[in-house]
């Protein structure tokens, strides 16, 4: 064998040698990343869209989020997403911003508790309000778009007097909340809207009947208990009280604890109704008749 055919042969050989080798390197070691790199291929060309496509399939998606987003805005209830546990407090404050000084309310963050498919923040509300601040707290929170249930509360009467003396009757309160959320958007809208939280005056079924507390004359009105009548004019009565204070009143003014209601010119009478801290009294002031005089 010649030279020039054993050198033209191990080249050959070299070649199958490194057509094999390549061979097993490609369908063997990298067959794994050649499978993936078809199966990304193929997902790409499954969604190769057109613009137009894409724009038409967009504004399907946006009528029917809108239609849907409608239904749940329509809806008395709400259930956000994850909702922050500091919200609530921002809501009770803004509520009871109106509320009067004598009404106030603490709040403690008591813990998370899951019911069902939803979760919710427990908070523990105590405090002191009036019978119709505290209906509107109630209410607010019975009644806000994001759903708030009490699941507990106690009460009881609470008589608190102010500076001048004037005794101002409340309610205790301590009440358990739960602030209701969801770990999805499937239950609230994109734009929130609160619900209508104003009512109706409610009667206060805390307001005691019969009270203890007579509320002092701080604007110093005339005291009917212990007066007399003086003189009867027609523009009214001059009526002096038991410190010798004289005032002149006429009907259907204010006196402490009550009205004048009649002036008699006939009888030479005064007529009062008074409330005695619920305990309704009338009292008749009488013009003194003179004593004859001794012979």
């Amino acid at each position: 064998m010649s030279k020039k055919l054993r050198s033209t042969l191990s080249l050959v050989g070299l070649l199958l040698l490194i057509v094999v080798i390549s061979g097993v390197y490609v369908f063997v070691f990298q067959r794994s990343k050649l499978n993936e790199k078809e199966n990304k291929l193929e997902e790409l060309k499954a969604n190769d869209y057109n613009t137009e496509q894409l724009a038409l399939q967009y504004k399907d998606l946006l009528k029917r989020s809108s239609v849907l987003d409608s239904i749940l805005a329509a809806r008395k209830f709400n259930i956000p997403q994850n909702l922050s546990s500091i919200k609530f407090y921002d809501f009770i404050n803004n509520v009871s911003a109106p509320y009067s000084e004598q009404s106030q309310a603490d709040i403690e963050f008591l813990e998370q508790k899951q019911d069902k498919e939803f979760f919710y923040f427990e908070y523990k509300l105590k405090g002191q309000a009036s019978y119709s601040d505290l209906f509107n707290l109630v209410y607010a929170i019975e009644h806000s778009k994001e759903l708030k249930k009490i699941t507990n509360v106690s009460l009881s009467n609470l008589v608190v007097t102010d500076i001048d003396g004037v005794p101002n009757f409340l309610v205790g309160f301590t009440m358990n909340v739960g602030v209701y959320f969801s770990t999805n958007d499937r239950f609230a809208t994109a734009s929130p809207v609160e619900n209508n939280l104003k009512t109706a005056p409610a009667y206060d079924a805390f307001y005691p009947v019969i009270r203890n507390q007579i509320p002092p004359n701080v604007d110093m009105l005339l005291d009917v208990q212990g007066a007399k009548l003086l003189a009867l004019i027609p523009e009214g009565a001059f009526i002096a009280d038991n410190k010798g204070n004289t005032y002149l009143v006429w009907e259907g003014e204010q006196v402490y604890l009550g009205y004048l209601t009649k002036i008699d010119y006939e009888k030479n009478s005064a007529s009062f109704i008074l409330n005695k801290g619920g305990i309704i009294e009338k009292i008749e002031l009488a013009l003194e008749k003179e004593k004859p005089k001794e012979k």
